[in-house]
């Protein structure tokens, strides 16, 4: 009886010694198939301590001037980093003058804002900061805070061999934000990752659409990242309340002109548009199919299409397509 306790025991050990070894962790940035890798400052490259410490003050309501609100607040992961409301909600409740956009894929903007005046990521950490209707704070202040906290002081010193300042709080998100790359859709597996079976024949039929002259989507939407990055007014109205563009060039040729955005997770951050007018997918491309309206800087390419009801559902489905699943729900990026 003890010999064969024994020799049981054994096979358990033995089993279990070639049990799956296991999963090694996540890095801390992977670049999908058909992606460049993204950039990281000299002075700013990616480690674990600055991984963490930005990611720490990215989930922070001690960012705001009355700690009610983080970057998180209006930059949701389950959205793909934006937001679900027209206008984030900033300090004192005050409501923001602008549709938060996604972050996803930031690492390879090469500008920030929806007018490009802000040149690197480090540098558009604080435009949150500043804004009346945002954080309406100051980054000597909120330094002034972290050097409170012991937690702070030890993870700065970690990341950047200094104590909290003005330094780590820019450095330190963007080395966050950068890490948030996303691309790993149906669409990535199906071009990329040589899954034929991976898009749904509505979507492929929408796929062959918006790559052609038919719609033009693909002239301001191209590349791995779904975007020109130009500045283009596509008709949205007559009389634009916001100046886009001209607020910060002056220039009244950019009157009406924003940003293209990526349309990368498009199914997770509406509401669309600079001033999340458009709620819906299939008003989107509505808006486009019926021409938009007059304006004198309207961008060629918005036209009227003249595309049938099936055609405007293939398109609405392989937009879909574009959602990285994988990206919205890692908790590698959650608080």
């Amino acid at each position: 009886m003890w010999r064969i306790l024994v020799n049981c025991t054994g096979l358990v050990l033995l089993l279990v010694s070639c049990s799956k070894e296991p999963d090694a962790p996540e890095p801390l940035l992977s670049v999908p198939p058909g992606f460049p890798a993204p950039v990281f400052p000299a002075d700013n490259e990616l480690t674990e301590a600055r991984f963490a410490l930005g990611k720490r003050l990215f989930y922070d309501v001690v960012m705001s001037r009355d700690s009610s609100v983080s970057c998180a607040s209006c930059h949701d992961p389950a959205l793909a980093f934006s937001d679900k409301a027209a206008f984030s909600t900033g300090a004192h409740r005050r409501p923001g003058t602008r549709n938060a956009p996604t972050l996803a894929n930031v690492a390879y903007q090469p500008y920030y804002t929806r007018e490009g005046g802000v040149p690197t990521l480090e540098m558009q950490i604080l435009v949150p900061i500043q804004e009346h209707n945002e954080f309406d704070f100051n980054l000597l202040l909120i330094a002034d805070r972290l050097k409170k906290d012991s937690t702070y002081i030890r993870m700065s010193r970690e990341a950047y061999g200094r104590d909290p300042d003005y330094y780590i709080v820019t450095r330190s998100i963007a080395c966050f934000e950068r890490t948030l790359v996303s691309g790993n859709s149906r669409f990535d597996q199906f071009n990329f990752q040589g899954k034929s079976n991976a898009l749904s024949p509505a979507e492929k039929r929408g796929k062959d659409l918006f790559y052609d002259d038919k719609t033009s989507c693909y002239k301001c939407h191209d590349g791995f990242n779904f975007t020109n990055y130009a500045f283009e007014n596509n008709g949205l109205y007559e009389n634009y309340p916001d100046v886009g563009r001209f607020r910060l060039t002056g220039d009244s040729s950019d009157i009406a002109r924003f940003k293209v955005p990526t349309l990368r997770n498009i199914a997770l951050t509406a509401p669309y548009m600079h001033d999340g007018s458009v709620p819906a997918l299939e008003e989107i491309v509505n808006h486009y199919n019926s021409g938009g309206k007059s304006h004198p800087h309207k961008s060629q390419y918005i036209r009227p299409l003249g595309l049938t009801d099936r055609e405007k559902e293939d398109l609405v489905a392989f937009l879909h397509s574009l959602t990285d699943h994988q990206f919205a729900s890692n908790p590698k990026f959650r608080q």
